[in-house]
């Protein structure tokens, strides 16, 4: 399973008096480009001088709709400044492109795959012009296609070959006048047309944007943003570039996810191949909570995208020797297994309870007991069966329910016994079930009648997943007064961060990875992260006895630690070392601290910024009664504001050096 690099349909050339425009050649006099998040456009304005001379001026705009997932288009204008000449213009969609490779970036987690989209063929017919793919091993079929219309009249030519179609526009263009060409451009796919139908939906498609013309289709992508800026936006007053990260970070959130349940999140987003676009744990714990209280319908897809995937999970918990339940896979496209590697990946079975976790919060924040009824509550049952079946009671632990062989969220401790975060979210992910279960026999038993039948739900199974919630182990070593991040770990010889070499890091690099596996060294937030989602179980003395322990031994080489570290350090008064972590956080990708945003911006990094805001910075905690907060305000800023949506009901908060202001809007 890969992301695939399909065609490529931006691409309009210029040429002026036969000069071929290139940044490399003549001369820049002006060069600016600017992406506007209020109206979701990318725009740019070039000032170019041809080697002979020749002066124009280039403005380019483009729109990927966020409204409608067929619909991209660009409005390409040029000016003569100083001649009367032949100026062409000419479209492309070129289809000669390949996924990178571990040969192009050792570090990047590619696959070896190069050319996987294979051209079938092409077709131009008056203003529309499309190519044809299909995938190497799974056959989906692509065509990419465009319709291009002109506001002045121009020799019109199609071309195509083996790897592009093309439409060049040939005119006489007069000094001081302006020239524009609109691209409408879609990508349709076997994944919603019969392959025999793909030309005709992407005609229909681009008819329909023809139809309704640029101006439309901006206005639509204004009026989506203007709506979700009005619930989303974070301002701080002292702090203008961090606002505008933040900003920017949302935004990148925003255009990442599938809204139909058919896809998810990748852990890069669509912004690169890193991970080959893969899904994992930390869509649902980073990112989902960021979607639950700006954009909630958002987040109710990327979860039904596992319950769309649940046969999967099912299936996979077999392959485990695990007779109920299911087992979702540690990295996925279509929901099932793609991890290579079981030490680190296949066995952080913690998924399960994280998925039922992000359940629970959706309904938590939304209200949307219809959700939980259809969806979530079989989630939460064949979640739970696996523990079950997974754990076991063990007598040298006092017949304590205990869940050995597994890696926590901690990559650099493989395959220990209960890992404590693990045990935590297990029982948690338990406890939903036992109260969706009694919910739904309460309040909907229609519906818990048609749960039971569906998925053989006996009367009895709720009293088994309590037994093993009573009876879960916690590892705790009274004597330091900590929790152990598993039962191994604090026998481990401790690595000494301190006195390593700059050059000895990341760890996993520069070392065997059994040499890293015998130390007491954290790769991230583990116990840190439980302290967190599970706040209500810990008194602020217990978390600051931890956070001390577990910060000398955490390096922080994943993008997903710094900001749990920030949220836990504000909640028990440690506020200069929070506002240390989420400078961290907020400027990890943009200053590309882990030297890898070639391969794409990290997605749970950006939602752990907005995480780092609300529930560090706010203090906000969700739970069944409502909405907390515990506001602090860095000593650095005069103020700062954000709105949630809780419940169908817009909520902003205000934090200044009078206090926190609360207001229903």
């Amino acid at each position: 399973q890969t992301m695939l690099n399909v065609a490529n349909a931006k691409i309009i050339r210029l040429s002026v008096d036969g000069e071929e425009f290139s940044i490399f050649e003549g001369k820049l006099s002006e060069s600016k480009r600017v992406l506007d998040m209020r109206t979701g456009t990318l725009s740019r304005f070039v000032r170019w001088t041809s080697p002979k001379g020749k002066t124009v001026g280039i403005r380019s705009t483009r729109i990927v709709s966020l409204t409608n997932k067929f619909a991209a288009a660009i409005r390409y204008s040029v000016t003569p400044i100083d001649f009367d000449g032949e100026i062409v213009l000419t479209s492309v969609i070129d289809a000669d492109v390949e996924n990178n490779t571990k040969e192009n970036n050792s570090r990047i987690d590619y696959g070896p795959y190069g050319r996987v989209v294979l051209p079938v063929n092409g077709k131009t017919e008056g203003a529309f012009s499309a190519l044809r793919q299909r995938s190497k091993n799974t056959a989906i079929g692509i065509v990419t296609a465009a319709r291009c219309e002109t506001d002045f009249d121009a020799a019109r030519e199609n071309a195509d070959d083996e790897f592009s179609v093309s439409t060049r526009f040939a005119f006489r263009a007069q000094k001081g006048k302006t020239y524009t060409l609109t691209k409408y451009i879609t990508y349709v796919t076997t994944r919603d047309f019969a392959e025999e139908k793909l030309y005709d939906a992407a005609k229909t498609v681009l008819s329909d944007l023809s139809r309704e013309g640029f101006a439309a289709l901006a206005a639509a992508q204004k009026k989506y943003l203007d709506e979700f800026w009005e619930n989303a936006d974070i301002e701080i007053d002292g702090d203008d570039l961090l606002s505008q990260g933040l900003r920017w970070h949302e935004f990148a959130l925003l255009q990442s996810p599938g809204r139909d349940g058919k896809t998810s999140l990748g852990a890069k987003g669509l912004s690169g191949e890193g991970y080959e676009g893969h899904v994992f744990w930390d869509t649902e714990m980073y990112v989902t909570p960021f979607f639950n209280f700006e954009r909630p319908e958002v987040a109710k897809q990327i979860l039904m995208f596992r319950y769309n995937t649940l046969d999967q999970a099912r299936e996979r918990a077999r392959l485990l020797s695990v007779k109920r339940g299911c087992c979702f896979p540690w990295r996925t496209i279509n929901g099932r297994e793609a991890s290579a590697f079981f030490l680190a990946g296949t066995c952080q079975f913690h998924i399960n309870a994280d998925i039922a976790y992000a359940v629970n919060q959706y309904v938590a924040a939304t209200g949307d007991d219809e959700f939980l009824a259809d969806y979530g509550a079989e989630i939460l049952v064949e979640t739970a069966r696996f523990w079950v079946e997974f754990g076991e009671y063990i007598d040298y632990k006092g017949g304590k329910f205990c869940i050995n062989g597994v890696t926590g969220p901690d990559e650099f401790a493989v395959l220990v016994n209960n890992n404590c975060y693990t045990n935590m979210m297990a029982r948690e992910n338990m406890k939903y079930a036992v109260k969706a279960v009694a919910f739904l026999k309460e309040k909907m038993p229609d519906k818990y009648a048609a749960l039971a039948k569906k998925i053989g739900l006996s009367d009895g199974e709720p009293a088994e997943w309590q037994r093993a919630i009573d009876n879960t182990y916690i590892p705790y070593d009274e004597e330091r007064g900590i929790y152990p991040q598993d039962d191994s770990f604090l026998s481990k010889k401790r690595w000494d961060i301190e006195h390593t070499p700059f050059s000895e890091f990341p760890l996993l690099d520069k070392h065997h990875p059994i040499v890293v596996y015998r130390h007491q060294v954290s790769k991230q937030a583990d116990f840190v992260l439980a302290m967190f989602l599970l706040s209500e179980y810990f008194t602020r003395e217990e978390m600051k006895r931890n956070f001390d322990f577990y910060e000398t031994v955490s390096v922080h080489e994943s993008s997903l630690s710094a900001c749990i570290f920030s949220i836990v350090a504000d909640a028990i008064g440690y506020n200069d070392v929070a506002y240390k972590y989420f400078m961290t956080t907020s400027r990890l990708d943009l200053d590309d601290y882990h030297a890898n945003v070639n391969a794409g911006y990290q997605c749970a990094n950006m939602a752990g910024t907005w995480m780092s805001m609300l529930f560090g910075f706010g203090g906000m905690r969700l739970s069944d009664d409502g909405l907390s907060f515990s506001p602090v305000l860095p000593e650095k800023w005069n103020s700062y504001r954000f709105r949630v949506l809780y419940r169908g009901r817009l909520l902003e908060v205000k934090v200044d050096r009078a206090g926190a202001h609360y207001r229903l809007l």
